[in-house]
């Protein structure tokens, strides 16, 4: 059996302002390599890992030509929702967004936390989980909900999808995040996840993978970026598990697509918002471990808006991916 992964392709009509291409031509032709691909490794299912959409409801003229692509795939394609798929943090909500229209369709089969598939190929069985993104997805109390999962008796192998922030090493205060040394007691053999659009790609623990090859596109202000080349995951699951990561040729490199003088402006400002974040903590004002409950404070005494807030806490976060990014190994 031989699968493809990929994740948080952010498909949009618009092209980001540090960006010199046009970012619709880019992913279009980032989604038919991909179906040339599966034609050239005879791959037998897709998974995508969340965020398929900026938006959940962007134009059907865009989506229209998106699902065409897919369905040129000619194999099964599963998936979680993303944070960027559903309104207001909110999985229930997804059969109102453009996501839920493909599954309605019968382009893509959407995973919810309940719901488990067994895909199989001649002797090999794989029970298929999937955990779509929840506010609480991260929460200390919470994330083994997500990130732990049971393996059936009746089948080889089990694969997990998330779509949260799991990482190889401790991050920065403020941002949930999930570990992977935190959840090694998941019966999952691989752990498919997105969000994080570093990526951290392939980690293997006491026989357990846990996978994630970065955004398929590159959004985000980070100069992190610029070295990055968007990857896909290639699985073969026979006698054992194999893994291995793919760059996309048709992928330009970042020094040619991406406005290094935006990219350093914004790293600059996202810099100096986190600086002033660690600073407000400091005051004791404010539990400086909990980011949201911070900008709910702030955003209740200013009356400011809910766009406003979340505008906030993105910028936080890149600021930390940056100076992560900067940081690894």
């Amino acid at each position: 059996m031989r699968l493809i992964f990929f994740t948080d392709t952010h498909i949009k009509g618009t092209t980001p302002k540090n960006r010199t291409d046009n970012f619709y031509e880019a992913l279009r032709k980032k989604f038919i390599e991909i179906k040339d691909i599966c034609e050239e490794l005879d791959i037998d299912y897709v998974l995508h890992g969340g965020d398929w959409f900026d938006r959940p409801d962007i134009a059907p003229s865009i989506v229209k030509e998106f699902a065409s692509i897919i369905q040129g795939y000619k194999r099964p394609v599963f998936t979680i929702a993303g944070n960027h798929d559903i309104y207001g943090h909110n999985p229930e909500t997804v059969g109102r967004t453009m996501l839920g229209l493909l599954e309605g369709v019968g382009i893509l089969k959407l995973l919810n936390y309940k719901d488990e598939i067994v895909l199989q190929k001649k002797d090999v069985k794989v029970q298929l989980t999937g955990k779509p993104y929840r506010f609480d997805i991260d929460d200390r109390e919470m994330f083994k909900e997500y990130y732990v999962v049971k393996k059936r008796t009746d089948v080889t192998y089990l694969i997990n999808m998330v779509h949260g922030m799991l990482l190889k090493k401790p991050f920065f205060e403020g941002i949930p995040y999930t570990l992977i040394d935190s959840i090694l007691e998941t019966e999952a053999d691989i752990t498919l996840a997105g969000h994080y659009h570093g990526g951290f790609g392939i980690v293997e623990r006491s026989g357990k993978y846990f996978v994630n090859p970065g955004s398929l596109v590159r959004i985000t202000n980070a100069i992190g970026e610029i070295n990055r080349t968007p990857k896909v995951v290639i699985i073969d699951i026979e006698n054992n598990i194999k893994i291995y990561e793919r760059e996309l040729k048709c992928a330009s490199p970042g020094e040619e697509i991406l406005d290094r003088k935006q990219l350093e402006y914004a790293q600059d400002r996202n810099v100096k918002l986190y600086k002033f974040y660690q600073e407000l903590s400091e005051t004791g004002r404010f539990e400086k471990t909990d980011l949201n409950k911070i900008i709910d404070e702030i955003s209740a005494d200013q009356n400011i808006s809910r766009e406003v807030k979340d505008e906030t806490i993105r910028r936080i976060a890149l600021a930390r991916e940056e100076l992560a990014n900067g940081e690894e190994e």
